[in-house]
């Protein structure tokens, strides 16, 4: 009970010194304010950054892996990749036939037209040929109409199915189930329109949401034979549980079907969703220390300030602290005093800085990408506030403490 009175005792005399020298607290805390809004903004951002990938790559699905002629993330030599011979559409019938565990076999191969409706052009939007399988191979759904079938396939129907920004650029607020687009000189009719998916540009890759899909074999006769072109081929395995087990059965089988000797290096490429994962973490890591660094830096000069205004504190309040002394507080007393007075003066940088990355918060979330402050990053601002201003004041506080009484009480 009793140190709970000197505890109060101690924050009340903090709150009065800081409420005698405002202006003085106020530029104090400048320091700790810009360091609690990069904080918050890093780690805002970072977990913007990461929903926002998640839910861009789910569409590629996290039970499938792609064949390619180059890696997703290049770690070699490029030139050893480029020299690599294209799959060939041939190699996912191959697969098709050697896997037989395989869920799905997907062929895709793509290239970049204009797109045309009544007096309406879209320039350089990515037409993708493929199969009925693309949606077992892919977590997106159509959310309008339907998506191609195994008959439009086989009998080369020219049929398309649009992406939620096709449709809203091109179409605007007309219906475009059943509507006649020209991609390229042909003339396709749109038979669905995807959900919305986002963008895996963060490694150049495509944006989903701005894609035409139409049977590759329609695709290879409006624009070249498949001798023409690179392909991708999708495999979806069997379970999640059997992931590596699987992978192994792929690379034996293609390289078979390429033909490569036991001491050769596979000229293909398996990518799953699983490398995009640690190359973003990556690259993130990298962004998150930086901002750290940045943070740090921040809240360093900011605790330097605090320091020194405490140290100018306990010099103006020598007489006072000395009459404290003589009359009996001790000394863990007037450690608790300061330490309270420089953690109140950052924690009110800290809910000032936290107020202003809000507002930062805001405007990220309606300009770049969706962001919100989650209640955990608000406790760790305050938290880090409180430490900053313990680490600045401990330092004052001590020498306040060990100040002499009679010595402190002749001080002018």
């Amino acid at each position: 009970m009793k140190y709970l009175n000197e505890l109060n005792e101690s924050l009340q005399i903090a709150f009065a010194a800081i409420r005698a020298n405002k202006s003085r607290g106020l530029l104090t805390t400048l320091g700790i304010i810009i360091g609690i809004v990069a904080v918050v903004t890093t780690m805002t951002a970072a977990n913007g950054l990461e929903n926002s990938f998640k839910e861009s790559i789910s569409a590629i699905g996290s039970d499938v892996m792609y064949v390619s002629r180059m890696p997703w993330v290049m770690t070699g030599n490029w030139f050893e990749y480029r020299n690599r011979k294209n799959l060939e559409l041939r190699n996912a019938h191959q697969l098709e036939r050697r896997l037989r565990e395989a869920a799905a076999v997907n062929p895709t191969t793509g290239t970049r037209k204009s797109i045309k409706y009544e007096s309406k052009i879209l320039n350089d939007i990515n037409i993708v040929g493929t199969t009925d399988k693309h949606i077992m191979v892919s977590s997106s759904l159509p959310e309008f109409g339907r998506y191609m079938t195994e008959l439009d396939v086989q009998y080369k129907r020219k049929v398309c199915v649009i992406g939620s920004e096709i449709k809203a650029q091109l179409f605007e607020n007309v219906d475009p189930i059943n509507k006649k687009i020209h991609i390229g000189r042909d003339i396709y009719i749109v038979v669905g329109i995807m959900e919305k998916q986002g963008s895996a540009g963060f490694f150049g890759g495509p944006n989903f949401d701005s894609q035409v899909y139409v049977p590759i074999t329609s695709f290879l006769r409006s624009f070249g034979s498949s001798n023409d072109r690179g392909f991708n081929i999708a495999v979806k395995a069997p379970s999640h549980e059997e992931m590596e087990d699987f992978e192994f059965a792929l690379i034996g089988e293609m390289r078979k079907i390429r033909k490569l000797h036991p001491v050769e290096k596979d000229d293909f490429s398996i990518n799953k969703m699983d490398s995009l994962m640690a190359a973003y973490n990556n690259v993130m890591g990298v962004i998150v220390l930086i901002g750290l660094v940045i943070t740090g830096v921040s809240l360093f000069v900011g605790g330097i300030g605090v320091m020194n205004i405490m140290f100018v504190s306990v010099t103006e309040r020598t007489r006072e602290i000395g009459i404290r002394k003589a009359i009996g507080a001790k000394r863990r007393t007037i450690i608790t005093q300061f330490l309270f007075e420089s953690s109140t003066i950052c924690l009110i940088g800290g809910a000032a800085g936290l107020l202003l990355a809000l507002g930062v918060t805001a405007l990220i979330n309606s300009l770049l990408m969706p962001a919100s402050v989650s209640i955990p990053i608000v406790v760790v601002a305050l938290l880090v506030s409180v430490l900053v201003g313990i680490f600045s004041g401990i330092v004052p506080a001590i020498k306040a403490a060990k100040l002499d009484p009679i010595e402190a009480l002749r001080y002018e």
